[in-house]
């Protein structure tokens, strides 16, 4: 891990595929809500960037992990990396995520479903395995996993994204349900809808970007997530765009 925080008692937020995208929107917003941040991501550049934003507007730099995720070994070791580095975890922000391959199902091949589990369902149980002991020690912990609205409504050529992402979404209210009934963390689904976002853009290329919501625009709805106090509990929560953020 590189780059300290210098907010030696703020909360701990960590967040996924934090080099680009909603991942580096929810930075900031993290950021500026006064979180230390561990910013986590395969490439390098993208996340300096996101820190160079968070320095511009905070004063502050986030812990920058370059990773990638389906390296499961490494993976394993982030939860004790950052009890050693910080003693705590009081967010995580799952973001990261693949497109994989739109076709219909009889065209994919193994790896293309590889791929897409190591990505999507597996990543998500390593990360609740590793980071699952911090976040239940924390006080007000929190967790959001971003979804897709194919893992409810599978439309054609999208199911790799609507079987990898219901898996997800299995794992993640399991996990709720496993909960002692009295902690106090909270896990949620997050489904931003369409966005303007290179993802987006690779899966439909003659959509006007302009015409969606920015990551900057989502990412209000999914630190409101991350707050103390009353929050909801296993839900698979949406952004209400016409509802204002405080």
């Amino acid at each position: 891990m590189t780059g300290p925080a210098a907010m030696t008692d703020a909360p701990v937020a960590l967040v996924t595929g934090a080099s680009r995208g909603i991942g580096q929107a929810v930075a900031m917003a993290l950021a500026r809500a006064g979180m230390r941040c561990i910013l986590t991501a395969r490439t390098q550049g993208g996340l300096e960037q996101a820190d160079d934003q968070i320095r511009q507007h905070t004063g502050h730099s986030a812990t920058l992990l370059p990773l990638d995720l389906t390296d499961g070994e490494k993976l394993d070791t982030l939860g004790p990396s950052i009890a050693a580095g910080f003693g705590r975890l009081d967010c995580v922000v799952h973001c990261a995520g693949t497109l994989g391959v739109l076709s219909p199902l009889a065209h994919l091949q193994p790896k293309d479903w590889e791929r897409a589990l190591h990505i999507g369902p597996l990543t998500t149980w390593r990360l609740i395995r590793t980071l699952g002991p911090l976040l239940e020690r924390a006080p007000a912990g929190r967790a959001v996993f971003l979804t897709d609205r194919h893992a409810r409504q599978p439309a054609p050529f999208w199911g790799l994204v609507a079987a990898t992402r219901a898996a997800q979404e299995a794992i993640v209210n399991t996990w709720v349900r496993e909960l002692p009934a009295a902690s106090p963390l909270r896990i949620n689904l997050f489904e931003p809808g369409p966005v303007a976002t290179r993802l987006r853009k690779l899966a439909m290329p003659a959509l006007d970007m302009a015409c969606l919501p920015t990551p900057h625009d989502i990412a209000p709805h999914i630190v409101r997530l991350c707050q103390p106090g009353p929050q909801p509990q296993g839900q698979y929560v949406t952004a209400n765009l016409h509802e204002p953020v405080a």
